[in-house]
């Protein structure tokens, strides 16, 4: 169980959680926990609309740019990153304000996950002895889903997955997404935009993105994740780069595709019960959304 200090800020992409984040976290002496899947990464700051240096030093911001691009990560790791950060905050006297659009990530901390199995030592001897190859073949034939979500040239990682399936019988995908809790009490917000100023927020971040150096940032990415090349807009800019989308192209491509997103996040927290949400239209700012809240 989280410290019952904890608020949870929601949203849409592009719809203002952070600049809200550091208006919000200041009334409430509080600290910011990243909960975007993909600013978990170094070296993404432009493409993924990381808070800005100098936000980042206005007051203390934690669980950005952490992980390399080469690792994985899922809603246990994440689970896992963000509970000791926030526990730690806490312990402070501190307001932990946990910020972000990754639906699955923030039910893991607001739901629980249930737990998964201890390690069986006689298994990962066993499955140590195994070539890479073979564990990766049988891991997929248990749990496809694990092409998507494991990094299966990291032989610890398939061992793991791998020793899940085996112990449980199930799909180690399916039980990541295991919740404990079913009717959770905790304190959300949720950032609801009209539809069509939304999608103008998101052409017009698309185009500054572009602008303040997505390009040069992604041509000098090496070898990512399989988590991490989700990111909206590297796919799209390799393609412009390689010269298969024009750079107008390419902005449309992007903001095809985060619209798209943003739709679906939406409907996630629709069905997200416990969150307040906060309506915003095309003469909102952070400080109006503050006062929607009384603050």
């Amino acid at each position: 169980m989280l410290p019952a200090s904890t608020i949870f800020l929601a949203g849409p992409t592009a719809s203002g959680k952070s600049a809200l984040a550091l208006e919000l976290a200041s009334q409430l002496d509080g600290e910011i926990v990243n909960a975007d899947a993909f600013q978990l990464y170094a070296g993404l700051d432009v493409l993924t609309a990381k808070p800005s240096t100098s936000d980042l030093t206005r007051l203390s911001h934690h669980l950005y740019g952490v992980l390399p691009l080469t690792e994985a990560c899922d809603a246990q790791r994440y689970h896992d990153l963000a509970k000791t950060v926030i526990e730690e905050i806490a312990s402070r006297g501190k307001t932990p304000l946990v910020v972000g659009g990754s639906g699955l990530y923030l039910k893991a901390l607001t739901h629980g996950l249930a737990p998964l199995p201890q390690g069986d030592a006689v298994m990962r001897e066993k499955l140590r002895e195994r070539s890479l190859e073979d564990k990766v073949a049988e891991l997929l034939a248990l749990d496809p889903a694990a092409a998507a979500a494991v990094n299966l040239r990291n032989p610890r990682y398939v061992e793991r997955a791998l020793e899940i399936c085996l112990l449980t019988g199930k799909p180690q995908s399916k039980l990541r997404q295991s919740f404990q809790n079913a009717t959770p009490s905790f304190r959300g917000l949720v950032l609801n935009w009209e539809r069509e100023t939304l999608c103008r927020r998101i052409e017009a971040r698309t185009r500054q993105m572009l602008v303040s150096g997505a390009i040069e940032e992604v041509a000098a990415l090496g070898v990512v994740s399989l988590t991490a090349c989700k990111a909206i807009g590297i796919r799209e800019i390799r393609d412009h780069l390689t010269g298969k989308l024009t750079r107008e192209q390419t902005i449309e491509a992007i903001t095809i595709a985060t619209r798209q997103y943003a739709k679906r996040q939406a409907t996630w927290f629709r069905r997200e019960t416990c969150y307040q949400t906060i309506c915003l239209d095309s003469s909102s700012t952070a400080q109006s959304a503050l006062r929607l809240l009384g603050l």
